[in-house]
């Protein structure tokens, strides 16, 4: 299938509606559509299944800022589903993540790449050179790549080294930050509350960290009351 085919299917499926309810959902994102997300996935599971090289060669030379939001979301779920050779995906990655603009694209494909699992320590050295990335979109990949697979005994530590050390003024930055510690939390409340008592996150990242661990049905009221004790002072969320 190529990109043009996959644009025409695409166009096919829009919904207005849909996509009135994305435009608001994903603030300063142009040229969206309105496909739903179930849509888009089958189309990149169909075109993983068949000549999924031809298709991402073609989507790294053609698809661009000017493309439809559904295009590129397109591009990163197949390179999340094909079968592919580390190589291959280290390639077709390197030109795909830079392309990122809004935290759906970011999300729903990062969330997915399920190959980070099967070579844990290979894909946590490819995603830890984001860090020191000036692009808050960047930055995002390796927090929601972070909560995604790798919260886990072996780069628990690492993971909350990193929280300390990215400062980025970015607000999808600081909410994956913020996200990425309270999915710690749940895993690893001992270590992530010593890391909530001290640590170099700007106050807006802290206390939002703390917000959303109290949210969370998986901590018990006690711990919540505990936590709300923690919150930097005069910080507004």
């Amino acid at each position: 299938m190529t990109t043009e085919q996959v644009k025409e299917q695409l166009q096919t499926l829009a919904e207005d509606d849909y996509k009135a309810f994305n435009e608001n959902l994903l603030p300063g994102v142009k040229h969206i559509l309105g496909v739903r997300l179930p849509l888009l996935r089958k189309i990149a599971k169909e075109i993983a299944k068949t000549d999924c090289r031809v298709y991402l060669n073609e989507a790294a030379e053609t698809i661009g800022a000017e493309s439809f939001y559904e295009e590129l979301m397109i591009q990163g779920l197949v390179i999340g589903y094909a079968k592919l050779s580390r190589e291959e995906r280290v390639r077709y990655l390197d030109e795909f993540v830079p392309k990122i603009q809004s935290w759906g694209i970011c999300d729903s494909c990062t969330m997915g790449f399920k190959f980070m699992q099967k070579e844990p320590e290979f894909w946590f050295s490819y995603i830890r050179k984001y860090k020191d990335s000036s692009s808050e979109f960047e930055l995002r990949f390796l927090l929601v790549a972070l909560l995604a697979h790798y919260v886990e005994e072996a780069h628990i530590r690492e993971i909350l080294d990193l929280c300390n050390t990215i400062h980025h003024e970015g607000y999808y930055v600081k909410m994956a930050a913020a996200w990425l510690v309270s999915v710690c939390y749940v895993k690893f409340p001992e270590q992530t509350k010593a890391f909530l008592c001290e640590n170099q996150m700007d106050d807006f990242t802290h206390n939002k960290s703390i917000q959303k661990i109290r949210e969370s049905y998986r901590v018990s009221k006690e711990e919540k009351e505990e936590l709300n004790k923690l919150k930097r002072k005069g910080q507004q969320l």
